[in-house]
């Protein structure tokens, strides 16, 4: 058995606002499930597909407070394309944003809510990964976060290092999924996390025990209202876990 990244979920405090911006940043298309619910993917997808990992973003009323553990970094061909790019999203509503980056080669940005996010210089690991270059999560321990989450899933380990590990879907297609070393510890609730999904034919129940036993914890939450499964990885990022698709 094992699960496979599908999408990330972004908590917002207009979720139709915000996704009209991600959807012209990413050239994608919207739809929306229901209230208070703006589903984003590439226009055509048929999902799920590892050649994208789609975005869902939930109306809530929290303000976001701290800088987010998992974010967006976006995918250039040219500098040329990043200078563009980056002015096209101002355009949009996106503002620059200072973490603490210093002189580097990429552009911290924030979105219309705040929610950080990286527009790269060219790489060329990223040139066939479609407009998401990787979806990047801050941690402590990057070989652990590795190991279990190389485990949770059918992903592939390309690189794995004290300060940073990453990894891609099996098919060799989509973004990466990037495990970065920060010292900043996690405090509140995330406003963005993975969302996972076993395949067809597994078992929910057998797969979040599965998960459990490599180290996912639960978020002490009343989950009876819900269809789907709640965890937290061994940092406490929380994520969820689909019914199988």
């Amino acid at each position: 058995m094992a699960t496979r990244l599908v999408q990330i979920n972004m908590k917002a405090q207009d979720d139709s606002a915000l996704g009209r911006f991600w959807a012209e940043a990413l050239g994608w298309g919207v739809d929306s499930e229901g209230p208070g619910v703006t589903n984003l993917e590439p226009v055509g997808f048929s999902y799920p597909d590892p050649a994208a990992v789609c975005i869902d973003i939930i109306a809530r009323p929290e303000p976001k407070t701290v800088k987010n553990r998992v974010h967006l970094d976006l995918a250039t061909t040219s500098p040329t394309h990043q200078a563009e790019l980056v002015a096209r999203l101002k355009d949009l509503g996106a503002t620059l944003a200072d973490v603490g980056q210093g002189d580097v080669p990429w552009t911290v940005m924030a979105d219309p809510e705040g929610n950080e996010f990286c527009v790269l210089e060219p790489r060329p690991i990223y040139q066939d990964t479609g407009p998401i270059a990787a979806v990047v999560v801050d941690c402590a321990a990057p070989r652990a976060m590795a190991r279990f989450w190389s485990q949770a899933m059918d992903w592939t380990l390309h690189e794995v290092a004290d300060d940073h590990a990453t990894m891609r879907s099996a098919q060799g297609v989509g973004p990466y999924l990037e495990f970065v070393r920060t010292p900043d510890a996690k405090s509140v609730w995330n406003r963005v996390h993975l969302d996972v999904r076993p395949y067809p034919g597994d078992d929910l129940a057998v797969e979040a025990g599965r998960l459990r036993a490599l180290g996912a914890t639960d978020p002490g939450i009343d989950q009876s209202a819900i269809h789907w499964t709640v965890l937290a990885d061994p940092e406490g990022n929380e994520f969820c876990l689909l019914a199988p698709r």
